[in-house]
This record gives structure tokens, C-alpha cells and sequence, in this order.
């Protein structure tokens, strides 16, 4: 399947995205970049999806974004199949990845892969993400092996936070990386890349969709670019809101229902 096809609306697939590899590795020249945002919920994937997302990603960055954590260890695979089921329901043509949670894979492959095939069967997944590089080819393999797509996730990996000391840039990495180094992983590998943080050379691009919408408390990463101020929008509505009930303007008449007491009747009907 193209991605020209897809464009119009078809079920993006994890072999679409591996035909969309750049020209320079040998793929299809009319492949595109693959577009990716993450999601933690029904309405918003529901809105990613319509807008033509390619990839939407129930990263457990919902645990800093949605949860409040201070980190990503704390998420738990419950927490992730319930928002992955969420995400599910509102996507139909962008292809759904889960982030598999730190200590879900870290237990030996059997755990593992026990805890991958929950993500696909019961939360809908279409993939799974891990992270780490050449330590995660055992296991890579044998989710394969069962027939689960994996994205794997290298360079700043959140899960890594306390042996990383921080969350900073990494020599290695395809998060957060420095742009030639991201270019050449992008020439030399056969899948695609997804870049965030390493410039724009990679397959296609991720966000967190609260960074891009003004929706993060604190500072956002250097790579990271704000599209709309969503944060502001919500709270003058809140305080436009509040101002109205307490100065009663609302509701309005026009917002409220009025009773009608039919001739000869003693119960009133309610009426738009």
C-alpha cells in the first residue's frame, strides 16, 4: 500500500511504514515522512487521526503529562492498556503504538512477551515500544517471533533516568541526538528512523503532543516547537467561566428550560 493511498484515508499498517524508508536506503521515491504525535486519550487521537497522523503513540510520557509523576518509572502496564484501550477507540487509519512501561520487558522475555501480547489483545495495539539498543535485540526478536511490530527507542531513553543521572543529550541516541549523527543511523539502517531531538534527517518526526499544544507546565525541550497555545485558551475560557456564573450571566434564558402547565392539568411539563 502507498502512502499516497493512505493519505486518503486507508489503515496504515506496520509494513506502510517500513515502505516509507527514505529514497537515499533504497525504498520507494515517492515515500513520505511519517508523521508521529503521541496520545494518552479517546478524543484526542480521535482528533490526531482525523487530522492524517500517521503514528500516534501512547507514550508513558502520560505519566509526567497526564499523571503528574515526576518521571516515567512509576507508570504501570495498567495505567497503559487503560489509556492504550482509550486511544484505540479514536484512531482508525493511523497505526497505534504503546510504550511497553519500565519493568514490563526487564524480567526475561517470557514476562515480557506475556506483557506485549496484553497490549496487543487487549488494549488493541498495533505495536509495541522499547527502550534500549543492543541489550533489547533477545527480546526484540522474540516479540517478532510473535508476530508483534516493534519500535525501538535509543538515544535519551526516560526509562534510563536514574543510571543516565538526567535526562540529557546523549552521544548515541536517536532522541535528543546531534543531527549528523541521527543522518547517518538514517543512511545506514534499513528501517525507518522517527527523530525527536535529532534533526531532520530521520524517516519522520515525534512530539509529545503537550509540547507542541502549550500544555506543559515548566520548560519544553530546546527541540520542541509550540503550534498553539492550548494552555491559555483553556484557561481564559475558565475565567470568562467563572465570571459569568458569578455574576449570573449564566445561564442565559436562552440556556434554560422553561416549564409549561398545560389548562386543567396539575403537573408541569418540562420544555426546551
Amino acid at each position: 500500500m502507498s502512502s499516497v493511498s493512505n493519505a486518503g484515508g486507508g489503515k496504515i499498517t506496520a509494513p506502510d511504514i517500513l515502505q516509507r524508508k527514505s529514497p537515499a536506503a533504497g525504498s520507494s521515491p515517492n515515500s513520505q515522512k511519517i508523521t508521529c504525535l503521541t496520545a494518552y486519550d479517546y478524543p484526542t487521537a480521535r482528533l490526531l487521526d482525523e487530522a492524517g497522523i500517521d503514528v500516534i503513540l501512547v507514550g508513558d510520557s502520560l505519566g509526567m503529562v497526564v499523571l503528574g509523576y515526576d518521571t516515567t518509572l512509576p507508570v504501570t502496564v495498567e495505567e497503559m492498556l487503560h489509556h492504550t484501550r482509550a486511544v484505540r477507540r479514536g484512531a482508525h487509519r493511523a497505526l497505534v503504538v504503546s510504550d511497553m512501561p519500565y519493568g514490563s520487558y526487564h524480567s526475561g522475555n517470557d514476562e515480557s512477551l506475556r506483557n506485549a501480547v496484553r497490549f496487543v489483545k487487549e488494549a488493541g495495539a498495533e505495536a509495541v515500544k522499547v527502550e534500549g539498543g543492543e541489550r533489547r535485540l533477545e527480546l526484540i526478536s522474540a516479540l517478532t517471533e510473535a508476530e508483534i511490530p516493534v519500535m525501538g527507542h535509543i538515544g535519551l531513553t526516560p526509562q534510563s533516568v536514574n543510571a543516565l543521572g538526567g535526562y540529557r543529550v546523549q552521544g548515541k541516541t536517536v532522541e535528543a541526538m546531534p543531527r549528523e549523527l541521527a543522518a547517518q543511523i538514517t543512511r545506514e539502517v534499513r528501517i525507518p528512523t522517527i527523530g525527536i531531538g535529532a534533526g531532520p534527517d530521520c524517516d519522520g518526526q515525534i512530539l509529545v503532543l503537550s509540547d507542541m499544544l502549550g500544555l506543559t507546565f515548566g520548560q519544553t525541550p530546546k527541540f520542541s516547537r509550540q503550534y498553539a497555545d492550548i494552555s491559555e485558551i483553556i484557561s481564559g475560557a475558565v475565567r470568562e467561566y467563572c465570571e459569568d456564573v458569578r455574576n449570573s450571566s449564566f445561564p442565559s434564558d436562552a440556556e434554560s428550560y422553561h416549564a409549561q402547565i398545560g389548562k386543567g392539568r396539575k403537573t408541569i411539563s418540562i420544555a426546551g
